[in-house]
């Protein structure tokens, strides 16, 4: 998985991926640190069927503005370049699962 989501690459992403998961972060936040090994695994193992990237909150505030991001962890789910989710704060794997497939499965 890569580590952070560049600001060069923020469009590219979104638009070039049926499915991504961004995942707004700090390295401060001690939520956001008990998610990380969760987005790990699931970056690795679902890597064919979900783009998942990280975004530094504190490193890219334009980003975090541009969704109104006010709480992290947040999580923000597009389907075909188009916001369809979020969810904020903590989240078991097997929810965030549940979510990702969801996802998948949106037309």
């Amino acid at each position: 998985m890569e580590a952070q989501l560049e600001q060069t690459d923020f469009t590219n992403v979104i638009e070039n991926n049926s499915n991504v998961l961004l995942d707004f972060y700090a390295e401060w936040c001690g939520p956001c640190q008990t998610l990380l090994p969760t987005i790990h695994k699931l970056a690795d193992e679902l890597k064919d069927e979900i783009t998942i990237k990280k975004v530094n909150v504190d490193e890219y505030p334009e980003i975090a503005s541009k969704f109104g991001i006010r709480n992290i962890p947040t999580l923000i789910f597009f389907k075909d370049g188009q916001a369809t989710d979020r969810h904020i704060g903590l989240i078991n794997e097997s929810n965030l699962r549940d979510k990702i497939n969801s996802l998948k499965h949106l037309f």
